[in-house]
C-alpha cells in the first residue's frame, strides 16, 4: 500500500480523532476499556483534550484513515505507553502498524524515554506477533484478564535506532 503518511493529530483535528476512535470501538468493542455508547456522547471539548497527547494518525494522501496510536505520558517521571492503538481492517498488513509504533518510539526516545510500554490483548495473535516482531517483550504490569503488559527499550540494533545512526 502506498500513497499514505503518519502525521500527528492537532487540536483541530479533533472531528477526526472522534471518527476513528468510534470506529475502533465499533470494530473491536472490547479491546479498549470502553464503548462506543460513552465515547460517542463526548464532547467537542473532551475530544480536543485528547490530543495533548500525541496521537498518530495513518492516513492516505486523500484523508482516509488507515491506523492511529496515541501515546500516553500523564506524568513526566512514568514511562510512556503506546494506547488506543488501531489498524482499518482494509489497511492490515501494509506496514501502517510498524509505522505507527515507530512513530511513537521516536517520539519517546527523542522526548528522554529509555522505555515505552504498551498492553495487549491475548486474544489478538496478530498484535501480539506485531509487538513481539517490533522488539516488545512481555513484562508484568497486566491488571485486566486477558491483557498483557509489553515493553521496548532503544538499543543500537533497534529500527527507530537504526533510522538514526544510518
Amino acid at each position: 500500500m502506498s500513497g499514505w503518511s503518519v502525521r500527528v493529530l492537532t487540536r483541530e483535528d479533533w472531528a477526526v480523532l472522534r471518527a476513528v476512535r468510534l470506529a475502533m470501538l465499533l470494530d473491536a468493542p472490547g479491546a479498549y476499556g470502553s464503548s462506543y455508547a460513552r465515547e460517542a456522547a463526548f464532547t467537542e471539548e473532551i475530544w480536543q483534550e485528547r490530543t495533548e497527547q500525541p496521537v498518530f494518525l495513518a492516513d492516505r494522501a486523500d484523508g482516509l484513515p488507515l491506523g492511529v496510536a496515541t501515546l500516553l505520558r500523564l506524568d513526566p517521571k512514568d514511562d510512556p505507553e503506546i494506547v488506543a492503538m488501531w489498524v482499518a481492517g482494509h489497511a492490515r498488513g501494509g506496514g501502517i502498524a510498524d509505522a505507527l509504533v515507530d512513530a511513537c518510539r521516536e517520539r519517546a526516545v527523542a522526548d528522554g524515554a529509555d522505555r515505552v510500554r504498551m498492553h495487549v490483548m491475548l486474544d489478538n495473535p496478530r498484535a501480539v506477533a506485531c509487538y513481539t516482531r517490533l522488539g516488545f517483550d512481555f513484562d508484568e504490569g497486566a491488571e485486566v484478564d486477558g491483557c498483557a503488559s509489553m515493553q521496548w527499550r532503544p538499543s543500537a540494533d533497534s529500527a527507530t535506532m537504526r533510522a538514526e545512526n544510518p
